[in-house]
């Protein structure tokens, strides 16, 4: 995969950096894909669905609001990504189970963890442009991901 750093070199005009500091924490440091979305408030129902589909090399990027108070996924819901062949995962938000992320031949970037779940009341929405880290994440333009951050191409 090309390196962020690089993306950004070759693209300084149209590239946009997300300016959050993310960390990794699934076991495939460096990820690239096509952009597909979920915002969900402290409620990984409809992220739980999203990831049982195909995810044919994808990144989910998913907009928890930046909360702190639950964990939006772990290894079962993860594990689904992975299975489901998803490049990776960009979440606004927490993971719990962290060292059984690591196993997981997925990437997975995030805020941090907490051991606490989310909720399961289905709230939420797919497939929409979600903001955070001073940029727009549509569905469809290009994400990589690497020990460096997170770069989005519009036109890939």
């Amino acid at each position: 995969m090309t390196s962020t750093a690089d993306i950004l070199d070759a693209h300084p005009a149209e590239a946009q950096v997300c300016g959050l500091v993310l960390h990794q924490f699934g076991g495939v440091a460096s990820f690239a894909g096509s952009i597909s979305t979920v915002r969900c408030d402290e409620d990984n129902v409809v992220l739980k669905r999203r990831l049982g589909e195909p995810g044919e090399g994808r990144v989910l990027v998913v907009d928890g609001g930046g909360s702190a108070r639950v964990a939006l996924l772990g290894e079962m819901v993860a594990g689904l990504a992975a299975a489901n062949g998803w490049a990776g995962l960009v979440v606004n938000g927490c993971v719990r189970d962290s060292r059984a992320l690591r196993r997981l031949g997925v990437g997975i970037k995030a805020l941090g963890t907490n051991p606490r779940p989310s909720g399961k009341a289905g709230a939420g929405e797919a497939d929409v442009p979600v903001e955070f880290g001073g940029i727009t994440f549509r569905p469809g333009a290009m994400l990589y991901s690497d020990d460096d951050g997170v770069v989005v191409l519009e036109n890939g």
